[in-house]
C-alpha cells in the first residue's frame, strides 16, 4: 500500500476549498494544505460514508420489496394479470399468508441483501482510501489475486452456496418437508446456503450439502398420493374383490382423523401385477402434503378386516421342506453328563 503525493498543489485545482483558503490568505500555502488534509480529506470521506449508507438503507427496502413480490406475490398482482385477460385458475392464487411463502423470500432477501450491502460498503472502502492519498491499484490487483486463490481452494463451499440459493429460489423443498436427495431420506429440520439438515424415519441426523444433491425428491410439496396394494388368491372374484376394497377405503377416508386430509375419493386403479402367489390390485388416494402413510397403515388394517368377513384370502408364499436322513451315516457321540 503506498501513499501517493500529487505533484499539483492543492490550492491549483479550482472549485476546492484548499484553493479557496488559498486565495483568502494571500498565498498561503502551508494554511491551505493544513485545511486539505484536516478539513477538506474529512468532509470526502464523511460524504462517501453517508451516501453508503443510505444507498445500503435503500438496498435493504428494494431487495425486499423485490424478492416478496417476485417469490411472494400479492393478491392484487394477481387480479392485475386477470384483468388484463390472462385466464389463471384460482388454485395458481398466492396465499398472501402462507408461511412457507413468506420464509422463503425472507431467507432470499437477506442474502441479496447481505451480498448488496457488501458490495457497495467495499466500493465506499475504496473511495475512501483513494481520497486519503492511497494508490488502491495495487491494492485491487492483490485482492484480485487473493480471490482467485481463495475460489480455487474453496471450490466446494462456493458450489454449496449457489446450489442452496437456486434451491430456495425454485422453492425444491422447504422446513418439513419430507425430502430424498439420494443418499438420505427423510425430514428437512434445517436449510442453509451450504447444507441442508434431514432426520430419518430412525432418527439419524444427516447433514447434507446442498452441491453434491444429484436430485431431489419432495414426498410433501402441494399434495401426495397414498398407493396401497393387496394381494388376492387366483380363485378370487375379482370384481367383488374390488367393489370391497373400495368401499374398505370410503369407510376409512372417512373417519374424523383423516376425512380433513383427503382431498379426493378412493379410485381403484385395478390389476397392478400377477405374482406367483396371488394377484396384486392397487388403490390411490389423494390427500395432504405428508399424511399419506398414516392412510396406508389405517387402509391396510381395515381391508384385512373387511377381506375376513367376506372371506376373500389374502394369500401368503406356502413351501414344502423335506428334511433328508442319511440312515447310514455313524451315529453321532454325545458326551456322557460329569457328576456336579
Amino acid at each position: 500500500m503506498e501513499i501517493v503525493r500529487s505533484s499539483e498543489p492543492c490550492y491549483e485545482r479550482d472549485g476546492s476549498l484548499c484553493s479557496w483558503v488559498y486565495e483568502q490568505s494571500d498565498g498561503n500555502a502551508a494554511l491551505a494544505n493544513g485545511v486539505n488534509w484536516f478539513v477538506d480529506k474529512p468532509l470526502q470521506i464523511v460524504f462517501i460514508l453517508v451516501v453508503a449508507w443510505i444507498l445500503s438503507r435503500l438496498a435493504r427496502r428494494w431487495v425486499a420489496r423485490f424478492v416478496t413480490h417476485a417469490v411472494a406475490p400479492s393478491r392484487s398482482s394477481f387480479d392485475r394479470l386477470a384483468r388484463m385477460g390472462l385466464e389463471l385458475p384460482d388454485t395458481l392464487a398466492p396465499d398472501e399468508n402462507d408461511p412457507r411463502r413468506r420464509g422463503r423470500a425472507d431467507s432470499i432477501s437477506t442474502v441479496l441483501t447481505s451480498f448488496t450491502i457488501t458490495v457497495i460498503w467495499v466500493i465506499a472502502g475504496l473511495l475512501i482510501l483513494g481520497a486519503v492519498g492511497v494508490q488502491i491499484g495495487p491494492l485491487i490487483a492483490g485482492a484480485g489475486i487473493a480471490g482467485v486463490a481463495l475460489g480455487f481452494g474453496a471450490q466446494s463451499l462456493v458450489k454449496d452456496c449457489i446450489a442452496g440459493l437456486f434451491m430456495l429460489i425454485e422453492d425444491q423443498y422447504g422446513i418439513g418437508d419430507f425430502a430424498d436427495l439420494g443418499e438420505a431420506t427423510g425430514i428437512v429440520e434445517g436449510f442453509s446456503l451450504r447444507t441442508t439438515v434431514l432426520r430419518s424415519i430412525d432418527g439419524t441426523v444427516w447433514h447434507v450439502p446442498n452441491g453434491v444433491v444429484q436430485r431431489v425428491g419432495n414426498r410433501s410439496q402441494h399434495w401426495s398420493v397414498a398407493v396401497v396394494d393387496v394381494d388376492v388368491a387366483y380363485d378370487t372374484d375379482l370384481q367383488r374383490a374390488r367393489e370391497l376394497f373400495e368401499r374398505a377405503a370410503v369407510e376409512v377416508c372417512e373417519l374424523p382423523e383423516f376425512s380433513e386430509v383427503v382431498l379426493e375419493p378412493p379410485q381403484v386403479l385395478g390389476i397392478e401385477a400377477l405374482a406367483a402367489d396371488g394377484i396384486s390390485i392397487r388403490l390411490t388416494v389423494k390427500v395432504a402434503p405428508g399424511e399419506q402413510w398414516g392412510l396406508q397403515r389405517a387402509l391396510r388394517e381395515h381391508v384385512k378386516y373387511v377381506f375376513d368377513e367376506a372371506s376373500i384370502e389374502i394369500p401368503f408364499p406356502q413351501r414344502t421342506v423335506w428334511m433328508r436322513v442319511d440312515n447310514d451315516s455313524p451315529p453321532v457321540a454325545r458326551p456322557e453328563p460329569q457328576p456336579g
